[in-house]
């Protein structure tokens, strides 16, 4: 008896495996009709940005900013977030990223700050 998840039944499955045979051994597509095969990509085509990354990264990067800044009187200038940081022992990545801001302009949120470093 066997047991598995497979949704497939065995006939089925060895089809499968037989279709695949060919690609798996040539490293290319098969198929003798091209419509079934994915476009490949074009020298003039325009790159895809990675806005999905940046985003998460952006996010990731604001959130730690409010964990070690909340509560912290806005405005601010550099060397008052870099105090804050310091007295609330916040990673040293994170003062790095905040000391690497330009000290005149002031700060109005954690948002700003954010921005600001992301933009450095």
């Amino acid at each position: 008896m066997e047991r598995g998840s497979g949704g497939l039944s065995r006939r089925r499955d060895d089809e499968m495996k037989h279709q695949l045979q060919g690609l798996l051994r040539s490293g290319h597509p098969t198929r003798t009709e091209e419509w079934h095969d994915p476009e490949p990509v074009a020298e003039d085509d325009p790159d895809v940005p990675a806005s999905r990354v940046t985003a998460d990264r952006f996010e990731a990067l604001r959130l730690e900013l409010g964990r070690y800044l909340a509560r912290t009187p806005f405005p601010a200038h550099r060397g008052d977030l870099l105090r804050v940081l310091r007295e609330r022992h916040a990673p040293d990545r994170l003062v790095e990223l905040v000391s690497e801001l330009p000290g005149d302009p002031t700060y109005h949120s954690v948002q700003d700050v954010a921005v600001a470093v992301q933009g450095a």
